[in-house]
């Protein structure tokens, strides 16, 4: 799953770029055609929006945990029921 890195909007000259690209975007809506297919346009309308959001903003990175359940707990585990079957 991706997540935008919203916290950079704290930055003004990033946040005035995103408002920018999104207000450049907002304009070219007024351009669809009645005719084109609805699910064509929303598929555009998001991956335009997307686009312009992952270049204004990037992307955050997720942080990857160690596992907790690892071979010292699987250890126990088999100890615990060795003494639950006695």
């Amino acid at each position: 799953m991706e997540r935008f890195n919203y916290r950079k909007l704290n930055e003004l000259e990033v946040r005035r770029q995103y408002q920018f690209k999104i207000s450049k975007w907002i304009e070219g809506l007024d351009k669809l055609n009645d005719s084109e297919e609805i699910n064509r346009a929303w598929e555009n309308i998001r991956g335009d929006f997307k686009n312009s959001t992952t270049d204004s903003l990037g992307l955050h990175k997720l942080k990857h945990h160690k596992p907790w359940f690892d071979e010292e707990c699987l250890c126990f585990l088999d100890q615990r029921k060795q003494v639950k079957m006695q």
